[in-house]
Order: C-alpha cells, then structure tokens, then sequence
C-alpha cells in the first residue's frame, strides 16, 4: 500500500548532483566554454555569462579592473611608462617575460588613442598564456563576479597531487558552503533543514567553479547579478562563526553562536565548516569582491582569510547540534496536492504526502491523518484538487513532517492545474481505490 502517485523529480538542484566535480589537471574553461556548476564538463553558458563568447571585447574593458584582476591573481608589475601603461608577467615568471614569454603592457587608462590595441593584445596574450591564473583573469573580465577560494592542507599523494576523494570532499564543502549563504539571504534560522533549499540552489545556478592544479584549492565565481547578497551573508556569516568558535573555545560558553544566526550561521554553514576542515591539518577561505562593482557596505574592501582548524571542530559540532535542537517547530497553514497516501489498513489514521502548493518553503511534507480526514484527503485528489489544512512543521527531520493536522479541506484550482492532478489520479487510479478502502 505504498506506492506514489505523482513522484517528485530526484536529484535535480544544485547541491543534489552527482555528476563528477572539475578535474584538477584542467583549467579553468575560457570564456565562452564555461561550465555548468560543478560538473567539469561543458554546458551551455546561461545568465550573465550566455552574452561571453571568446576574449572580452577591448573597447568594454577598464584598463584599471584589468590591473587589478592581475594583482589579485598574483601577476607582478614590472615598470613600463609612467603615466601611460604598466607591464605585468605572470605569478613565479622571475625578472623575466614570464610563463611562455607571457608580458602584458596594460594602459593605465582609456585617456590614450592606443589603449583598444594594447588591450587586445594584452588579452590575446591572456587567452594564449600558460598560466593556470590567466583564465581566472578572463573570467572576471567577462563578467563582473565576486570570487570565493577555499583551500585545504592535506599532504599530497604519491604523484604530488591530492587524491580524488580528498579533491572531492574539498567540492562538496564549498558546495555545502554557497548553498549555507544562499539560505541565509533567505532567512535567519539556526536550522533551515528543507525550507528554501530549491531557490537558494537555483540561486546559485550561474557560478562557476575552477579548481586549482593539485586539487588544494578551489575558486567558486559569484556574478555580481545575481550572486553578490550570496557573497555579502557569506563574508558576514564567516567571520562571525570564527567569533564565536573563538568565544567557545575560551569561555566555554555557546551564547556567541545564538547571536551569530542574524549574521548568518546557522547548522548548515557548521556542517560545511566541519566538513571543510575534517581529514585536513586546517583551511581557509577568502572572499574577493569584483573590481568592477567595488566594494559592498559594511565590509572590508580587501577582506583577510578566515581560517579553521582541527581544533574547531568540538566547537563547530556543540554549534550544530545546538541549532537542531533549539529551532522551533513553526505553525502553518497550507495548501498541497496529494501525492501519496499510506495507511495499514482500509480503516483508520493513514499517511500523506503532499506537494506544497502554498503556506511553507519546503516541496514536500508528510502528515498523519485521522481516518475522515485521510477520507477526504482521498476525495480530494479523486477530483483532481488539492487540500488545505493547518498544523506544525516540525524541525525534526528537517521540517518536512507537519504535526497536529486540522481542518483538511479541499480546494479549488485551476483548470490547468486541476487537469495535471487528474492526469496523475488516472495513471495511478488502482492505488487509490486501495488506499482509500475500495469504498470512498
């Protein structure tokens, strides 16, 4: 008696995929080959990034956004004419020209007739350079994006790089960390279990992830449009998590993390610390805002690490736990279609799960009903309509089951919708006259 009627898609969203994550050994895609998250393989540029097609256009570029991209990456500035144009050679290239014979001659501004033909040619040499930061650079010209590196002590393997599974733990935490701050610029809640995850993934849909060569490190691209709330609760949500672990280390006290939920921390963002810094002699995590959009309100405009190590972690778990356990149930009121119902026998309190319609951030929660209102859950969906009813979402779970259930009653809807929901009772109409006691 347990059969579904309307099944909800798995394994879609973006922290629900199992494709394989960016190989180590490739470098970032250049522009106009990017990415779809986490995947490492190609797919079809969207968002801010579907217009990017090759190098950036010279005439769009600013001379000092360039510059700017070249120093963060770690490219040195060696001279050139004062007042006109600087040269620039890649990260470890010494006093020479650098990887490849890579050297770059940037104008200082547009101010110059031949600023479009130096630019060109400085992003042509981008484009053709070997080092691994000349992408990255590219990357953040295209479209103007916040940037967030993780990185993970862990001694190496025997061909000097990380293993797969390390490389693939370090994904999965920045994975659980974007999707953390995602929920945060949704809410605060010390706990948000299923509430809000598919738009907080779906938020995410436009970064793009590099990972760095030996799989140590990984760079996660937020555009500006859409992404920056996402880096902003992030910057917040990291340093006061490193507060209040720092605050529970030393006094023993939990009360720092309490406050630290309206900054952002919450159980996912522990987890994913705690996933982070678990198998590794520490990390670190550092946020870069885009050149071209400055720097957000009430932060630093060139922020420091935030650092974890082991020795966090008692910290980090007491944290978590605390937030399960303090978060609580929430009442609502909502309206879903039913799309499984169980019960033992053909009387009595059964089981439904419905599709949230309305009333709760979560797709999907589970009710007992008592055994007329199990009925009228039943002929409800015979008539293709959904029900309403109130109760409590309970955190427990991950607020998917909703507790003290009353006043079911059906509701009207659409034509359109009403057609989908008769569309499934017919596919599944001999589970129902079973679930529902072959008399309802």
């Amino acid at each position: 008696m347990h059969r579904p009627i309307d099944e909800p898609e798995y394994g879609s969203g973006y922290g629900n995929r199992r494709g394989p994550g960016p190989s180590p050994y490739r470098p970032h895609p250049a522009p106009g080959e990017l990415p779809g998250p986490w995947t490492g393989i190609p797919a079809p540029p969207s968002g801010p990034w579907a217009d990017v097609q090759g190098t950036p256009d010279p005439g769009r570029v600013d001379p000092r956004v360039l510059g700017a991209l070249l120093a963060r990456h770690g490219w040195r500035r060696r001279g050139g004419a004062a007042g006109r144009y600087s040269r620039w050679t890649p990260p470890g290239s010494g006093t020479g020209t650098g990887i490849g014979g890579t050297s770059l001659l940037v104008p200082e501004s547009r101010a110059f007739p031949d600023c479009d033909d130096l630019l060109g040619e400085a992003l042509t040499a981008l484009a053709r350079s070997a080092a691994p930061s000349a992408r990255e650079v590219l990357t953040g010209l295209c479209v103007p994006s916040d940037e967030i590196r993780w990185w993970r002590d862990v001694p190496p393997g025997p061909s000097g790089t990380v293993p797969w599974t390390v490389q693939e733990q370090l994904r999965s935490a920045a994975r659980q960390l974007l999707v953390a701050g995602a929920l945060a610029v949704r809410g605060r809640a010390g706990y948000h279990g299923a509430r809000h995850r598919r738009p907080a993934q779906a938020s995410l849909e436009t970064a793009v992830v590099a990972a760095a060569p030996g799989g140590r490190a990984l760079t996660a691209f937020l555009p500006v449009d859409p992404g920056r709330p996402i880096a902003v609760r992030l910057y917040h949500a990291l340093y006061a998590a490193r507060e209040a672990t720092d605050y529970q280390r030393a006094t023993g006290g939990m009360d720092a993390f309490d406050s630290a939920v309206e900054a952002g921390v919450s159980r996912e963002l522990v987890e994913a610390l705690i996933a982070l810094v678990r198998g590794s002699e520490g990390a670190r995590i550092a946020l870069e805002w885009a050149p071209a959009a400055g720097t957000p309100e009430g932060c630093a405009a060139r922020p420091e690490p935030v650092e974890f190590s082991p020795g966090d972690l008692p910290a980090l778990r007491a944290a978590g736990a605390r937030y399960l356990a303090d978060e609580p149930s929430v009442p609502v009121r909502i309206t879903g279609a039913v799309v499984r119902m169980r019960r033992s026998g053909p009387r009595g309190e059964g089981t439904v799960r419905l599709r949230v319609l309305a009333g709760a951030e979560v797709p999907h929660v589970r009710v007992t009903l008592d055994e007329e209102a199990y009925r009228i859950a039943g002929h409800a969906h015979l008539l293709g309509l959904p029900i309403r009813l109130v109760g409590r979402l309970e955190s427990r779970g991950g607020f998917r089951r909703l507790t003290d259930a009353s006043g079911v009653v059906p509701v009207q809807v659409d034509e359109a919708e009403r057609d989908r929901l008769m569309k499934s009772l017919q596919e599944n109409l001999d589970f129902f006259e079973e679930a529902c006691g072959g008399d309802t």
